[in-house]
């Protein structure tokens, strides 16, 4: 407001509201019964409550009590370990593993291509065998028939190299 109008101000622009006073003693002593009630204590302790409370605390704090331990090597846990250790150790001593190649058992015809389609020179081939497997008198012991030494001249000798 601007300060010449002030004085001409006739309201004070306050109001109460109807009935407030009539009211009014009923609310102050209701208030005042409140605050009394607020001032007594609502809780009632047991008799030499806070004489026993110390030792009471102090009992139960030096009561130790044993840690909860999870054993590493549980029952159930050995039995898994062991249960694993028998399988691997039956896997070994099956007899799959004792079954060793045998030369006995494989066809010529399966060797023979083996031989030649692996293209395997002699000097492998000699390396194998031992001196005394190389002898001249185990090729002249052995006789080949004349059908089988045509057919391998006509298959693999070029008459080329004949001339």
């Amino acid at each position: 407001m601007k300060k010449n109008k002030i004085h001409n101000i006739k309201e004070n622009g306050f109001k109460t509201p109807e009935g407030y006073f009539n009211s009014l003693e009923n609310n102050i002593m209701s208030g005042l019964k409140l605050k009394e009630l607020a001032t007594k204590p609502g809780f009632n302790t047991p008799n030499n409550y806070f004489d026993a409370l110390e030792n009471n605390i102090l009992d139960k704090v030096s009561e130790e009590k044993a840690p909860k331990v999870i054993q590493l090597f549980s029952r159930k846990n050995i039995i898994y370990a062991s249960s694993i250790a028998a399988a691997i150790l039956l896997l070994f001593n099956l007899s799959i593993f004792e079954n060793k190649p045998s030369f006995d058992n494989l066809d010529n015809e399966t060797v023979e291509n083996y031989i030649l389609n692996e293209n395997i020179e002699t000097y492998e081939i000699a390396s194998l065998l031992s001196d005394d497997e190389l002898t001249e008198e185990n090729f002249l012991e052995f006789n080949f028939e004349e059908e089988t030494v045509e057919n391998y001249i006509l298959d693999n000798i070029e008459l080329e190299d004949l001339y």
